[in-house]
Formats: C-alpha cells, structure tokens, sequence
C-alpha cells in the first residue's frame, strides 16, 4: 500500500513554525517511503476562515519546497459529510442534544466538583421522540453527539508513543454538528482520510484523546459502508518556546516573518526536522540528506524548544553553503559569482549582502591614520601591482620594504581599502575593487 499522508491546516492564520514543523515531517514520512503527501484545507468554519489564508498556505508551502502530489478543500466536500452522517445516524452512532454551553459548564463544574471525570452524561439518550417534538416546536434545533461503544477499550500502536488505551466509559460522546448545521473537526476529517486513502495521520500529541474517539469512528464509517481503513496513528511532542505552548498568534514565528527578516527555507527546515528526536540539529541544506535520518523511532516525549537564537545560528550555516545560482535573483546588480564567494562567509542573511558589496563599489570611509601610517600607504599606492594575485604580492613587496609584518602591515591596508577593521578575505575582495580604484583609495588615505 502506497503510504500517504496529509497536513490539514485550518485557514483562519499564517502558519507557523508549529504547524510548519507537522507538515515537514508528514512529507518526510511520505517521501521516505516514496509515497503521497497530500494538503487538506481544514475550511469548513466559514466565520473564520479566509481565502487571502488558503493563497498563504500554498505560497509559504512552495517557499519550503513541501509541495504536495493533491490538494482537497473541505469546503466542497459537503456533501460526503452529509452522506457519512445520515449512515451513522441511520446505525444508530450519533444522537440528538439540547444543552446550551452554560448548562454542559455546569455539569462540569460539578462533575469536577465531586473529583469525577468532567465527561458528557448522556442526558439526552433518555430524550423520546415526543420530547425532540417539542424541543422542534418551540424552534431549538439539536446539535448532534458521535456515540461510543463502551464495550472495550480502544487500543492502537502509536509510531511515537508506543501502545495507547483508552477507556472510551471515561471520554465525552464528541459533538460532531452543530445546531446550524455545521460540522466541527472530527466526522469531516475521518471521512476525508478514509477517502482520500490517508495511511498515516502523524499530528501533534494534544490530539491523541481525539484519536481514540475518531478511531471509533473510522471504525463505524467503515462498517456502514464508506469504505477505506482505518490510518496509522502517531504523536509527536509539542513544540514550546520561551512562554509555553507556541501559537498562531506569535506573528515572529509565521512563515511571512520568518521570510521578511532573511531566514532561508533550508535553514527552518534543517532546525523543524529534527527538533524533538534525538538526532542533532545540523545546517542540512540537502532534502535527501535529512531524509536519510528521518525515522519515527528517533522521536522522544519530551516537548521540544524551539529556540530562535539556534535558527539564527543554521540560518548563517546555510548560507554559507549557498551557491550563486541558489541566490543571484536577490544579491545586488553587478555582484557576480566571485563577489559572491568573496562577502558570503561574512553573512548571515542573504539580505546583508548590499552592504557588504559596498566595500567594492564604494564609498568608503577609511579612519584618520598616523603619520607613519600615512607614509606606509603612500607606499602600497607605489608598489601596487596587478598581477594574477595583487593582494598578496603587495602585502610580500611592502613586507620586504617596510618591515612591517601582521596586524601592523594588514590592518591599515584594509582600513584603507575598505574603511573597516574587518570583513571578507583581501585576496579575494581586492581584484574586485580593481587596480585603478585600490591605488586611489590608498592614495586618498595616505594624503587624509
């Protein structure tokens, strides 16, 4: 069986690196295997929901390299959410309810009160059709409950957290619809796996009390009919930063920021790939490489932090990785391949590189130099000779003449040519600044 997976986002935000993070490993768990990896837009809550959120997931997808084989959208799937719920009420598996948010807290409030599970009673199991008459009369539309079999425990083999049970007596019957007809995320979501051939579900662990419910379900919707099986389940631990749980409301963590302040795909994804295993995290800029690692069993419980420092510090690694094809769209008009190997080891953003190329195109401000300074480079302006490797046969020739060697010969040569104290090697940077340019900007440093 082909394995396929699927990331399923809500459109209702920009992503994150949280929901980033799911995503990569669910194409990583595809993509080992040589299976599918398929998008599901989650957009079925039309209040919330946003289109302009649909375009940002796909772009910010295509931006990580994690485009999926198949895209579906809830939203025009109606219809098979339909068809599933008339079988499961028609088996007997969903029921009708009345009670309004303020009562359902008062019960568990009480519930909690007397130490006891703040689980759904089932009240409404005991309602007769001559009470959902009236409720019908006086216009209260029912929303409606899966209702679990409580004949014995629900049990699977979690790929991160090993075997699973659950008592389904100690879990509330989910409601799956809402009195206005709309669905909430567990029915729509089994269904769609089932038709979609998902094989494995790998999400987040504050998901695994949804997973026993929604295996019932799976379990139900196959028996009636709608085909499918029932998927693999694995939980991974929760990314945390500095304040807890990260969110959707953490803009700096969004896909957007993350692009806005220079930080490359490669770089996020080399950190989310390996954040919560036990492997290290390394500047990986190659796919196949962290694919080579992935694997499931490497995965621990503990929640993993994400550290933004860390991302800074892959993020400058990858870079310095980065050929100039990878990067000459966004470096600035007239840097060429050589300038580019000449400023990359000094960046940590592919951005920085404008300023660093002002070193070759100028102006620059060299420091005021002693007067045995000044002399030493009236000389390097005179002994100046363009050959296959300038900047060393001036440094041998005043070495020679001067008797200046280290620090005191390199420094002010570099301060003059490029107003700096340090930056890119001079070998490299001086045939790009050019004969005629280097001699006048020692000749102005030596007259300053």
């Amino acid at each position: 069986m082909t394995v396929t997976t699927r990331f399923a986002p809500s459109p209702t935000g920009r992503l994150h690196v949280g929901n980033i993070r799911t995503a990569l490993h669910n194409w990583m768990l595809a993509r080992k295997q040589g299976g599918r990896f398929l998008l599901r837009i989650d957009d079925t809550d039309a209040e919330r929901s946003r289109e302009e959120h649909v375009a940002a997931i796909r772009d910010d997808l295509t931006w990580l390299g994690l485009e999926p084989d198949g895209e579906e959208r809830q939203s025009e799937r109606l219809e098979h959410y339909e068809r599933a719920f008339e079988a499961l009420r028609a088996a007997g598996r969903v029921y009708r309810c009345y009670e309004t948010a303020q009562e359902l807290e008062l019960k568990r409030k009480i519930l909690l009160g007397r130490g006891l599970p703040p689980i759904y009673d089932r009240a409404a199991l005991a309602l007769v059709e001559k009470d959902h008459a009236a409720k019908a009369a006086a216009g209260i539309a029912p929303h409606w409950r899966f209702r679990l079999d409580h004949g014995e425990p629900i049990a699977w083999d979690d790929g991160v957290r090993g075997p699973q049970k659950f008592d389904p007596a100690q879990l509330s019957d989910p409601v799956v619809r809402r009195a206005d007809g709309s669905w909430l995320y567990m029915l729509p979501s089994a269904v769609d796996d089932l038709a979609m051939g998902v094989t494995d579900v790998l999400r987040g662990e504050d998901h695994v009390s949804n997973t026993a419910v929604q295996i019932q379900m799976f379990e139900a919707l196959v028996a009636a009919g709608l085909g499918g099986q029932v998927p693999r389940f694995a939980h991974e631990a929760l990314l945390v930063g500095r304040e807890g749980k990260l969110s959707k409301r953490l803009g700096s963590l969004g896909c957007d920021a993350m692009r806005a302040r220079g930080i490359e795909p490669q770089a996020l994804l080399a950190l989310l790939a390996r954040l919560g295993t036990s492997l290290p995290v390394e500047p990986i800029a190659e796919r196949d490489a962290l694919l080579a690692g992935f694997d499931l069993a490497t995965f621990g419980r503990a929640p993993a932090r994400f550290d933004d420092g860390e991302l800074e510090r892959i993020n400058a690694a990858i870079v310095h990785q980065l050929d100039y094809a990878a990067v000459a769209d966004r470096l600035p008009e007239g840097m060429g391949a050589a300038g580019w190997h000449a400023i990359r080891p000094n960046l940590s953003h592919v951005g920085e590189a404008a300023e660093w190329w002002r070193l070759v195109t100028g102006p620059v401000e060299p420091p005021a130099f002693a007067p045995e300074d000044r002399a030493f480079l009236a000389e390097a302006a005179r002994l100046l000779d363009w050959g296959d490797d300038p900047w060393r046969s001036l440094a041998a020739a005043l070495k020679e003449a001067t008797g200046r060697k280290g620090k005191a010969l390199f420094l002010p040569l570099r301060q003059a040519l490029t107003g700096m104290d340090h930056g890119p090697d001079m070998a490299e940077l001086l045939p790009l600044i050019g004969e005629d340019e280097a001699r006048r900007r020692l000749e102005s440093a030596a007259a300053a």
